[in-house]
């Protein structure tokens, strides 16, 4: 083989990568970014947390206080779904024609919300149904970090630190997504932007350590 025919033949290979990597999803190793998967009940986050404005730590209100934000229990959603039980243009069509036709209303259940009752175990006027094993519901987690990593979410919260910083727009999400790839390089990249070298404060800027974001490799990995 030629040198010309060896420098064709490299060159063709690497075009040949490069094509076949622009179409393929190439990511490393834990990289779970747009992640979305099938809930056992299919909970917006569009309508509560964009619609309705509802602040997260209202549901997820263990990221104030704890490391993990948790799920929200069922009785926590009960707080709203004891009385909403449909979305708000059916219950709203179902008041306007009880008011025509002279009747009571109709209690009126969506399809999710019905997996919602049945969990509970509740009959279909929403009481307790002796009959029915109150069963818990299987959420399926969207992000996950490796177990070598330490993250807390009360430290990132005490800092005023957005929600959507890390779990991008979820406001506007019907099924939650990963937004971003939550790689260690993302996670530096965000802790560098927010740092300083402590080393360098001044006496009258002594206050300022505590605000230091670090960089240190224990910080997360402990």
């Amino acid at each position: 083989m030629s040198m010309n025919q060896w420098i064709f033949g490299s060159c063709s290979l690497a075009l040949g990568l490069v094509a076949v990597l622009y179409n393929v999803d190439v990511r490393l190793p834990g990289n779970n970014q747009g992640y979305a998967p099938v809930q056992p009940i299919a909970f917006s986050h569009r309508i509560h947390a964009g619609e309705l404005s509802m602040d997260c730590q209202y549901c997820h209100y263990g990221a104030r206080q704890s490391r993990h934000a948790g799920v929200p229990s069922a009785s926590v959603c009960m707080n709203c779904h004891k009385t909403v039980t449909a979305s708000a243009d059916v219950l709203l069509a179902e008041r306007v024609a009880a008011q025509e036709e002279n009747r009571e209303q109709n209690l009126i259940v969506s399809d999710e919300l019905r997996k919602l009752y049945d969990a509970l175990g509740l009959d279909d006027e929403l009481n307790p149904d002796p009959s029915k094993e109150p069963t818990p519901i299987e959420w399926v987690r969207v992000h996950n970090l490796a177990d070598f990593v330490y993250f807390d979410h009360r430290v990132h919260v005490a800092r005023n630190v957005a929600c959507e910083t890390c779990h991008g727009p979820v406001q506007g999400m019907d099924r939650l997504r990963q937004e971003s790839d939550l790689s260690m390089g993302w996670c530096i990249e965000c802790h560098r932007s927010q740092s300083f070298n402590a080393h360098d404060v001044t006496p009258g800027d002594a206050g300022r350590i505590k605000d230091h974001v670090s960089t240190n490799c224990v910080s997360c990995h402990l």
